[in-house]
């Protein structure tokens, strides 16, 4: 059985390196769709549910919305990444180092890990950066 919630968060980041418009730093306004895959809970107030939506709601939000939303998301091992992470450091402005390059595709195997390593049973990331383009990350067979 498997259930899902949608959530939004924005952020800024670059592909330094990109052969195209990308190479900017530019924002989007992310659409996240975590699907989450257990057998019913059998007894208690959650029984028939995979996992409530409010417990499904809390875990994302500190895991991945809080550390997220409204940050510059950068490459720590990029240098070009790294000088304006710092520059807006200094300013007090919100930044996420994170260990691979931000594409919507690495974003979303990151988020993936970060829910797995936090105790939930996700079995799916789909990452929205337009209305029109995603990635998905499913758990490996």
């Amino acid at each position: 059985m498997k259930i899902t919630k949608i959530f939004t968060f924005d952020s800024s980041h670059m592909l330094n390196g990109h052969d195209g418009k990308c190479r900017n730093l530019h924002g989007h306004t992310y659409s996240l769709e975590i699907t989450v895959s257990d057998g019913l809970i059998e007894a208690g107030a959650k029984a028939g549910m995979v996992m409530d939506f409010a417990d499904l709601k809390t875990l994302v939000e500190q895991h991945i919305i809080e550390p997220f939303d409204h940050a510059f998301l950068y490459h720590g091992a990029n240098a070009r990444e790294s000088q304006i992470a710092a520059l807006l450091e200094g300013w007090q402005m919100k930044t996420l180092r994170l260990p691979r390059r931000t594409t919507a595709e690495n974003l979303s195997v990151e988020i993936y890990g970060r829910l797995k390593a936090a105790g939930l049973p996700v079995c799916s990331v789909k990452l929205w950066e337009t209305p029109a383009s995603c990635a998905e990350y499913s758990e490996p067979p």
